[in-house]
């Protein structure tokens, strides 16, 4: 049986998600408004994906959806490395 997640982990900030929210004071207040484990989540599903240009999309999409009041990402299973039933999404 594998080891349970590590429920307090938190993902660094991206550098280009700082540098989106540096560009953006309105996404910064919005992004600041978010809880450590929304804000966690956004990070997580954003860098999750494998080819630069979808995460690209994600931060984009990322942008318009915190900027228009989303908590999370829809459609997420939550960060990997906080739930054994989401494993599935993190590499062996």
């Amino acid at each position: 049986m594998a080891a349970s997640a590590d429920p307090d982990f938190r993902h660094p900030l991206p550098d280009e998600l700082g540098a989106m929210l540096e560009a953006d004071p309105g996404l910064a207040e919005k992004w600041h408004d978010l809880t450590d484990l929304a804000r966690n989540e956004w990070i997580c599903w954003t860098v999750s994906a494998k080819q630069e240009a979808t995460r690209a999309k994600r931060r984009e999409r990322l942008h318009e959806e915190v900027l228009a009041g989303k908590r999370r990402p829809c459609c997420w299973p939550g960060c990997p490395h906080r739930r054994d039933s989401a494993r599935k999404w993190v590499d062996a």
